[in-house]
C-alpha cells in the first residue's frame, strides 16, 4: 500500500538529501511543488510532489543545472525529465536487487 503523505524527513531520505535542501527546493520551486502544512506547520508532501522533487534533484545534482535552469527545464520539457528520472530509479532498484543476489551467493 503506497503512502499518500510524506514528511520532510521521509522525502529527504528518499532523495538522499538533507532536510534543509528539500525545504529550500520546496520554497524555490513553489510553482511546481505544493506541500500542505499540518497543525504544527510542518510540510507534508504528496507523492506527486516527491516525484517533482526527484526531478529537481536530478536536474540540479546529476545534470549540473542551476536552480533557474532547472525551473526553466521543468517549465518547458517536463516529460523528458520525468522519463529519465523514472529510468534512473528503475536502474537503481535493479542494482540493489543484483547486490542482494550477489550477497546471497
Amino acid at each position: 500500500m503506497a503512502k499518500t503523505i510524506y514528511t520532510m524527513g521521509e522525502v529527504a531520505d528518499i532523495l538522499g538529501e538533507n532536510t534543509s535542501a528539500v525545504r529550500y527546493w520546496s520554497n524555490y520551486f513553489a510553482r511546481f511543488v505544493h506541500p500542505v502544512r499540518n497543525g504544527k506547520g510542518n510540510r507534508l508532501f504528496h507523492p506527486e510532489d516527491v516525484e517533482t522533487l526527484k526531478q529537481i534533484r536530478f536536474l540540479v545534482k546529476d545534470q549540473g543545472l542551476t536552480l533557474d535552469g532547472a525551473a526553466a527545464r521543468l517549465g518547458e520539457d517536463r516529460r523528458s525529465v520525468e522519463s529519465r528520472v523514472k529510468a534512473l530509479d528503475c536502474l537503481k532498484r535493479i542494482r540493489e536487487e543484483l547486490l542482494q543476489v550477489r550477497a546471497a551467493l
